[in-house]
């Protein structure tokens, strides 16, 4: 009886690890790999990365946060990508530069790889309750420029990512 009880104490302790580690998983983190080239330099292709489920349950998006979304038009498929354009912004591409909000000067984005090949000129308006995103390696972007549902709802963000865990471990901004 006694080897009983031992197995019977081994069963019960995997039991709460896989459940610790299944609320873990669908809760409080997401670990996504980064399929693309779309955020080079931020994170490169084949990037795994940690990202938090609970950031935007407690605290709204910010410009220039990376974010995991189900891609708007198919919600299938998640989307790694930057904030640029918040709720009720308007935002103007001209000439390869980024300007919000009818301002003269472009926006500050360090981040990016490489200035933007110019096109022709772009205006978006971004509803309530949605966000504007885009790559930071412009020019190899499948963005909310392209999209044919251009905007992401508040709903369809999934997770704030955090940090890179291989094959660097690095703080991502």
């Amino acid at each position: 009886m006694k080897i009983w009880n031992e197995i019977w104490d081994y069963v019960k302790m995997i039991i709460i690890v896989v459940v610790v580690v299944l609320v873990v998983n669908n809760v409080v983190l997401i670990n996504a790999k980064i399929p693309s080239e779309s955020m080079e330099n931020t994170i490169m292709t084949g990037d795994r990365v940690i990202g938090s489920r609970l950031s935007y349950k407690f605290g709204d998006p910010e410009r220039g946060d990376i974010v995991i979304f189900r891609f708007p038009d198919n919600e299938e498929i998640y989307y790694v990508k930057r904030v640029i354009g918040l709720p009720g912004d308007t935002i103007d591409i001209v000439d390869g530069h980024v300007y919000l909000n009818g301002s003269e000067t472009p926006l500050d984005e360090p981040y990016i790889r490489e200035p933007m090949i110019p096109e022709e000129p772009m205006h978006f308006e971004v509803p309530e309750d949605s966000y504007f995103m885009m790559g930071d390696n412009r020019n190899y972007s499948s963005d909310a420029r392209r999209w044919k549902n251009t905007y992401v709802k508040r709903e369809k963000l999934v997770a704030k990512v955090l940090f890179r865990y291989f094959p660097k471990p690095s703080r991502i901004k």
